[in-house]
């Protein structure tokens, strides 16, 4: 059987003076009808990255509106897992594609795991390419399937996305963070296309209010000199996240501001497994030096320490090649911290060049514009508060909620 996720308790009202009382009344008036319904969400993993972060929010605030929604992880193994990562890697683009043998993994895995589910849904949500296959194993489980795919499928390599097309198409929508990530092929199907862009909980350790005493204090723990700037990444150890193009940037930082200091802040996820072998290399180009803090959840780096490093950051990076949306970078601008992003997928979406903080597409330029945030403080704080309050409209849980209630609504007539 899949895995339920346990989860806490959510209440819709405590978000009410971040986000608006007309926000959590449409809310509410959206889920009035869908009273008691049994949504179920599954996903490869509980543990690492944007999805389950997502989830251990959305989940109990759909249970608190009425709704009787759960969270199943589906069963691997780690054969399953690198055919998933590299399936990952080929539909952003890479040319290298799953084997007829890892095919075999994966169609073996996402059937095994559909006799394995259990009850019977109004709505079952699949999250990402790795348990697509659950509805053709077990279509009479639910009502109604929709896929949520969460990376960017707008220059996949061919040979992977014909073979998924099909089973995307099984299900009765599909939901993208941006309409350029939905894939040509698709056709009459375009017609069960939902845009609905992610977001952050902002009452969650990793988002919550960190005075800048307590920030200080848990930078303090890992070797960061708090008197001194530091500018920070938080992601996978991934190539797509670019880390060695940020310690590229830093080291071009450092040549005219040399007392900068570099923080690197991952999480080893359950279904990643290339994220030890980036992160050794990462390690190793960075080549000891003592001002280039390389951290993970192996180092008990967890979501309190993410909250004190973004929050305590002069700037916040997301030097990414290839993103599917970025959750890292609407997490520093809810703190309020300037921040430089690469120029690629979802990003764009929650920073206006120059406005809201920098789109860069080298590290050179991400170096300049680190300096240019550096030279002129008040600069930093301007990003900052336009993108606090750009992030406050458009990325929060809440909005989110009315999204995913308004397409289930839909689906049900």
């Amino acid at each position: 059987m899949l895995q339920e996720v346990a989860l806490g308790h959510k209440t819709l009202t405590d978000y009410t003076h971040i986000v608006g009382k007309e926000l959590t009344e449409q809310i509410r008036q959206l889920a009035e009808p869908l009273k008691g319904k049994r949504v179920l969400h599954v996903s490869a993993t509980a543990f690492g990255g944007g999805v389950s972060e997502i989830l251990y929010t959305m989940v109990p605030l759909m249970r608190d509106v009425g709704l009787d929604a759960h969270w199943h992880v589906i069963f691997g193994k780690e054969e399953f897992f690198n055919a998933t990562k590299l399936l990952h890697n080929s539909l952003q683009g890479a040319e290298e594609t799953l084997t007829d043998e890892q095919w075999e993994i994966f169609d073996e895995i996402n059937q095994i795991n559909a006799e394995g589910l259990q009850g019977e849904w109004d709505v079952i949500i699949v999250h990402d390419p790795q348990p697509i296959g659950l509805r053709r194993g077990a279509n009479e489980k639910s009502k109604h399937w929709i896929w949520r795919c969460h990376i960017d499928l707008s220059t996949p390599n061919p040979a992977p996305i014909q073979r998924l097309l099909p089973m995307i198409e099984e299900y009765d929508a599909s939901v993208w963070h941006l309409d350029d990530y939905v894939p040509n092929g698709m056709g009459a199907h375009r017609e069960d296309v939902r845009i609905i862009p992610p977001a952050i909980d902002p009452l969650s350790p990793k988002n919550m209010a960190f005075s800048p005493e307590d920030a200080a204090f848990v930078c303090r723990q890992f070797g960061i000199d708090v008197d001194r700037p530091l500018i920070t990444q938080v992601s996978r150890f991934d190539p797509w996240k670019d880390p060695i193009g940020v310690i590229d940037a830093y080291r071009a930082v450092t040549e005219q501001v040399p007392e900068a200091q570099l923080a690197m802040v991952g999480s080893m996820a359950t279904d990643d497994p290339e994220g030890m072998e980036y992160f050794q290399k990462t390690f190793e180009y960075a080549g000891g030096d003592e001002d280039i803090k390389i951290l993970s959840n192996l180092n008990n780096v967890g979501a309190i320490e993410v909250n004190a490093f973004q929050s305590q950051s002069d700037i916040c990076l997301q030097k990414s090649i290839r993103e599917g949306f970025g959750l890292t970078v609407t997490e520093a601008l809810w703190k309020g911290r300037p921040t430089v992003a690469g120029n690629v997928g979802g990003i764009p979406l929650q920073i206006e060049d120059g406005v809201s903080g920098f789109l860069v597409d080298s590290p050179a330029q991400c170096a300049e514009r680190c300096l240019d945030i550096l030279r002129d403080p008040e600069l930093g704080k301007k990003l900052g508060r336009e993108g606090k309050e750009h992030a406050r409209r458009m990325f929060l849980t809440p909005r989110l909620l009315r999204d995913w209630l308004q397409l289930i609504d839909d689906l049900d007539g």
